[in-house]
């Protein structure tokens, strides 16, 4: 049995993703979209429950939340002053936003819980993968491969970098299981498991907008933005594909509590080299 915390978290946001497909989108296709930020607040709220619950820093990647905080904020001035990334069903007027503007608040209430309050318990020396290097890159990348959705290359550009960013955040969290000896706290299975089924619904959209997501073709009828788009959610999904299956192994044992899991991840290519 879940832990009532966990319990309430899951049935909170699905009723609240339902209602919102009922009674805002009246079921319209493109609000699975908007259910894709939403189980992304899921999933960064599940890390503010382990660090509120255990009261310590333990176990979260500061570099992991600085990515996943660009991602969103690079995708909020495209979705915030331009419809072109939005879904088109009502949940696109403000929900969208809104949910997005709280994922960022969730995650810099993280940022300072662990950089400030519980900096103690922060694991410092193991949460030691370079995040600027991965900055710069989807930066650079979103400026030669972006698409014209927004109408607006900077906005564009944003968007596709936190794009970008968000489909490499894990990187850190892994590193820092690795560094940790496999072990990782349960509340972050769920986080896994909630941002997986964001890269789902958000994939599942894109795929949808195959056609109306264009580019200024490098290739004249080759559409190079949705192939890094698609590229993007597909290389997050293969990246959260070890822990959703730790999560299930430890799920066929009955590990549904606040305590630590073994994960027994598949070592990066980089795992053996210094910091």
């Amino acid at each position: 049995m879940f832990p009532m915390p966990v319990l309430c978290t899951y049935i909170a946001f699905g009723a609240g993703g339902l209602a919102m497909y009922h009674f805002i989108a009246e079921q319209h296709p493109s609000s699975i979209l908007t259910l894709a930020v939403i189980m992304q607040a899921m999933a960064i709220s599940f890390l503010c429950f382990q660090v509120v619950w255990s009261r310590s820093a333990r176990g979260i990647s500061v570099g992991a939340l600085i990515l996943d905080g660009f991602s969103v904020a690079g995708r909020i001035p495209a979705t915030t002053w331009s419809e072109g990334y939005l879904p088109s069903d009502k949940s696109g007027d403000y929900l969208y936003q809104m949910v997005d503007f709280g994922s960022l608040i969730l995650i810099l209430f993280l940022l300072h819980r662990v950089l400030v309050v519980y900096r103690s318990s922060y694991a410092v020396s193991e949460d030691g993968f370079r995040v600027t290097p991965i900055i710069i890159a989807s930066c650079g990348l979103a400026i030669l491969v972006r698409g014209n959705a927004a109408d607006n290359p900077l906005y564009d550009t944003c968007w596709m970098a936190g794009l970008f960013m968000g489909s490499v955040a894990v990187l850190p969290k892994l590193w820092l299981v690795q560094q940790t000896g496999g072990v990782a706290q349960a509340w972050t299975c769920h986080y896994i498991t909630a941002m997986a089924l964001s890269r789902a619904l958000s994939g599942l959209f894109m795929w949808e907008a195959w056609e109306d997501m264009t580019c200024f073709e490098w290739i004249k009828g080759f559409n190079h933005s949705i192939i890094f788009v698609l590229g993007a959610h597909l290389l997050h999904i293969c990246l959260l594909a070890d822990f959703l299956y730790s999560y299930a192994g430890a799920m066929k044992k009955g590990i549904y509590n606040m305590e630590l899991v073994t994960m027994h991840t598949v070592p990066l290519p980089f795992s053996q080299l210094s910091v």
